[in-house]
């Protein structure tokens, strides 16, 4: 285990791109070793695949395997269980969490990346079809964020939507930064009743209609929250179940991964094959804050990168329940 511990630290103290390419190989070794799923997986494929010697040439392991399949480190057993929320009749996906506070240390490192320390914010969020079911780590990351916060007027507003609305008014009055964190369908209820002029609003969606509302493309949902709110630009989260880090868009749908996070799109008619940048593809991400799990995922949606580490998300291979591309591009 303490070998696991100084992996923590180094992820967490990581800058360079040499350093992120040491600790995922690091990961790799010890994962196909520890993770039996993992390991039946790699056997499977050709010999030259089996020692990648740069991040980009390692085995993603596809997403399917969470729901049926437990995929956590040899000897460990989960302290918690993250579910996704799939519809109906589609069997969720499960990640087995071997520490839960190094979760709250990986959302907490990448909420300061992207935004700073959350006590600087008033924190609102609107995630009820989140709340209303058990084992949401969206639920778990915006609790412990808005606990950080510490202000008085941070929480969940489940279907209170004028106590959110006064809430709202008072702090911008005060001119305190808020942030108002909310399920693309919850957002969109509360503005048909409601109508802001707060430009210094922190608006993030983080995707999904839930069955909820017709499904809409991100253009026109961000063009309808932005005239309700009064707002210039619309942020959005991308994270899932089976990943510990996220990533953010500060307007437009372009996405930043975390520092512990890279992102590489593979050809849909190759799924072995890496596509340069801006060509679209099916999306791979490397979460090194999955050291527990497995930190190399071939997801179901379809994407696109850019030079600057930034990524798009386009639309989805299937109708899976990924949280963060629900928003279908048409």
């Amino acid at each position: 285990m303490a070998d696991l511990i100084q992996l923590e630290k180094e992820v967490m103290a990581m800058a360079t791109e040499d350093e992120f390419n040491r600790l995922a190989l690091r990961l790799f070794h010890i994962q196909k070793k520890r993770i039996s799923v993992y390991q039946k997986f790699i056997s499977s494929l050709p010999p030259q695949m089996k020692q990648p010697e740069h991040y980009s040439q390692i085995p993603f392991l596809p997403i399917e395997f969470f729901k049926n399949r437990e995929i956590i480190l040899s000897g460990l057993n989960p302290e918690v269980v993250f579910f996704s929320s799939g519809t109906t009749g589609v069997i969720p996906s499960r990640h087995l969490i071997a520490k839960r506070n190094w979760y709250e240390k990986i959302y907490s490192k990448t909420f300061g990346e992207f935004f700073g320390n959350p006590n600087q914010y008033c924190l609102l969020a609107l995630l009820p079809s989140y709340l209303e079911r058990n084992g949401s780590s969206l639920v778990e990351m915006v609790n412990g964020l808005i606990q950080q916060s510490n202000h008085r007027q941070s929480g969940f507003y489940l279907n209170e939507f004028n106590k959110l609305y006064e809430t709202l008014l008072d702090l911008k009055l005060k001119k305190q930064k808020t942030i108002l964190i909310g399920v693309t369908f919850g957002l969109l209820d509360f503005i048909e009743r409601y109508k802001l002029d707060f430009p210094e609003l922190i608006v993030m969606e983080t995707g999904g209609m839930k069955g909820r509302r017709k499904e809409m493309v991100r253009e026109e949902v961000h063009e309808k929250l932005k005239n309700a709110l009064g707002v210039d630009k619309v942020h959005s989260e991308y994270g899932m179940t089976e990943l510990l880090s996220q990533a953010y868009s500060k307007s437009d749908g372009i996405f930043y991964p975390a520092a512990q996070m890279k992102i590489l799109i593979r050809d849909i008619n190759d799924p072995f094959s890496i596509l340069p940048h801006g060509q679209t593809g099916g999306i791979n991400i490397i979460d090194l804050g999955n050291i527990y799990s497995c930190s190399f995922i071939a997801t179901q949606d379809l994407g696109k990168t850019g030079e600057d580490e930034s990524f798009e998300v386009l639309g989805r291979f299937d109708n899976s329940d990924v949280r963060g591309c629900n928003l279908m591009i048409g």
